[in-house]
């Protein structure tokens, strides 16, 4: 693999260090005016965001559980890597139910994490090294220990605290019924009962995930008044941009029927209940809150960022959510639950670039989050690629690294932006033989099954070391991480992977590098070239080709000479099996 020999005046060289973990230091302007601004000034548009799971990332204070302080000390191996930014986990006061996405207190900082004046530093440190900073909002539900919900289980029936929430008398004789036959995205049914104030049995509410995160109403003005005022908190201390979790929730139907296929979202965990998800109201919302961002940037000329997590069915729905007033950007998971098929990708990609690119957005590609199996483990064999994916060892025996590294080469050269989930740059498989006791989904606790449990792409990040835990914490006597490291994570700590140069690691850097320095890559178009059957080939801009043999077997190369990068050995004339290259081409004018 060649390394890049420049980064738009940030030689590869200059790069800081990798850090030893340890404690740290504690007039609006309308949005079709925006789409005809000049794109080259908007960072967003082909950024690479590297998503911390907060939780799991660095353990500054040797709890065992990951913070905003040791986020802080990493930051220099992410500028390192060479990514444009972070998103951050939730890291809200929260009983912590769901890992945080039950939020108590929208502005605030829970303990275990931090404080206040740990986020300041980590912003601060984060915009000197050039990063920008994302914050994860939690829009559609909140905490049953939320002061809002407290209220609304103290008061009457029908008065104003319960009507920021989904409140309704049950079915049945007695009211023993729930008013509807939803069911939860992580099992069970989507209503709980209350006990009056009286000690007698009451109203249900709505949670479409579970009892301890009630669905807020979003029908009640008094709600989006509120979360107003939270971005404006977070903005005003300088974040770049919110993801918004569950971005095509928010409004159910008014008069919350029954549903057609009631198990729908529970068999799935797929937005498919029509009545709960993709209501279009809240595509006002989203113009609100775009104005709002648009609103900072006319103050100071920075782009604040709107990205959604869309879960629709097709690219032409997803769409909706990013015209030129709305969400600046959603994520395609099309591309992270196709199976590894030349077809399938080939079909996805040439779906999202005419449904989304024809809004004036750009896609934003993604190959795993903190939901989903990790790529290494998706893609081995036997696992057909897709995130229902539950095979996997600790070796991710078959296929799965090449393709994995295959599919990261391709991602970064499509056309737009791309986020990457934290220790995929090192290859980490899936952890998928925890032990019951220590799960922590909720999904788990609910429904008895392993199917869908997320914990295992969650395991604490393996720094240094041959043993547990493995630099997550650099105190000698810390609790052990929250969820147990595996001992083969001794083979993807990122001591280990940045000495090596063909790891995981150096193949994101060297791709990151070319993706900033070559001018062919990032935003724009790309147009797809005659290949073997088997290989996935398109050219980007001026000459820039990118190839990826599907099939196992070696291939001539679609284009000659050696390639600029490859996510494997690939001689000059071949691409092997599982593998992806990048050539820079000139066709000969004749």
């Amino acid at each position: 693999m060649l390394t890049a020999t420049a980064d738009n005046g940030r030689p590869a060289d200059s790069a800081p260090s990798l850090p030893l973990p340890g404690p740290g230091a504690p007039a609006l302007s309308p949005a079709v005016e925006d789409a005809s601004r000049n794109t080259a000034q908007r960072w967003w548009r082909d950024a690479v965001i590297y998503q911390v799971y907060v939780r799991s990332f660095l353990d500054s204070t040797g709890d065992g559980i990951g913070d905003l302080d040791g986020v802080r000390t990493g930051l220099p191996y992410l500028k390192k890597l060479g990514v444009d930014g972070i998103w951050l986990s939730p890291f809200y006061p929260s009983p912590q139910h769901d890992h945080g996405y039950d939020v108590a207190d929208y502005r605030q900082v829970d303990p275990v994490y931090g404080d206040l004046a740990a986020f300041d530093l980590l912003v601060a440190d984060a915009h000197r090294l050039g990063l920008k900073v994302l914050l994860d909002i939690v829009p559609n539900h909140c905490s049953s220990e939320h002061p809002w919900f407290r209220a609304a289980l103290e008061d009457r029936p029908g008065s104003p605290a319960r009507e920021l929430f989904h409140f309704a008398d049950g079915r049945g004789e007695n009211g023993e019924l729930p008013p509807n036959n939803w069911r939860a995205m992580f099992g069970g049914p989507a209503w709980s009962r209350v006990t009056e104030a009286d000690g007698t049995a009451g109203q249900w509410y709505l949670h479409m995930f579970t009892p301890e995160q009630p669905d807020l109403n979003w029908r009640n003005p008094a709600v989006g008044a509120d979360f107003e005022k939270v971005l404006r908190f977070w903005l005003d201390r300088g974040v770049d941009g919110f993801r918004i979790d569950v971005a095509a929730g928010l409004f159910k139907h008014p008069e919350l029927p029954d549903s057609p296929d009631p198990s729908a979202d529970e068999r799935t965990r797929d937005s498919v209940n029509p009545l709960a998800w993709n209501q279009p109201e809240v595509h006002q919302v989203w113009r609100e809150w775009r104005a709002l961002c648009e609103e900072y940037t006319a103050r100071d000329g920075r782009d604040r960022l709107l990205v959604g997590e869309v879960s629709v069915r097709t690219p032409s729905e997803q769409a909706a959510y990013v015209r030129p007033d709305e969400l600046h950007q959603a994520f395609f998971f099309h591309l992270l639950t196709a199976r590894w098929d030349i077809d399938v990708f080939r079909t996805v990609i040439s779906e999202a670039l005419t449904d989304i690119a024809a809004t004036g957005s750009t896609v934003t590609w993604v190959l795993n989050n903190h939901d989903q199996v990790r790529t290494v483990t998706r893609y081995a064999a036997g696992s057909g690629g897709g995130t229902g994916a539950t095979t996997g060892t600790e070796s991710a025996d078959g296929c799965g690294p090449a393709r994995a590294r295959a599919a990261a080469l391709l991602m970064l050269a499509l056309p737009g932006a791309a986020y990457i989930y934290q220790g995929e740059e090192l290859g980490l498989p899936e952890v998928v033989d925890l032990p019951d006791e220590v799960l922590t989904d909720p999904i788990f606790h609910r429904t008895g099954s392993r199917q869908h449990i997320r914990d295992g792409c969650r395991v604490p990040l393996p720094w240094s070391g041959h043993a547990s835990p493995f630099g997550f914490t650099a105190t000698a006597d810390a609790p052990a991480p929250w969820l147990p490291q595996p001992a083969w994570f001794a083979e993807h700590t990122t001591d280990r992977a940045l000495s090596d140069t063909r790891s995981f690691w150096h193949l994101y850097r060297e791709a990151l590098q070319l993706r900033r320095s070559l001018p062919q890559l990032g935003e724009g178009t790309l147009r797809w070239l005659p290949s073997s059957p088997l290989v996935l080939a398109f050219v980007r801009g001026d000459g820039l080709v990118c190839a990826v043999n599907f099939g196992t077997e070696p291939v001539p190369a679609p284009v000659p000479g050696v390639p600029l990068l490859a996510s494997g050995d690939c001689p000059a004339g071949t691409l092997p099996g599982s593998t992806a290259a990048w050539w820079m081409h000139t066709p000969d004018p004749r």
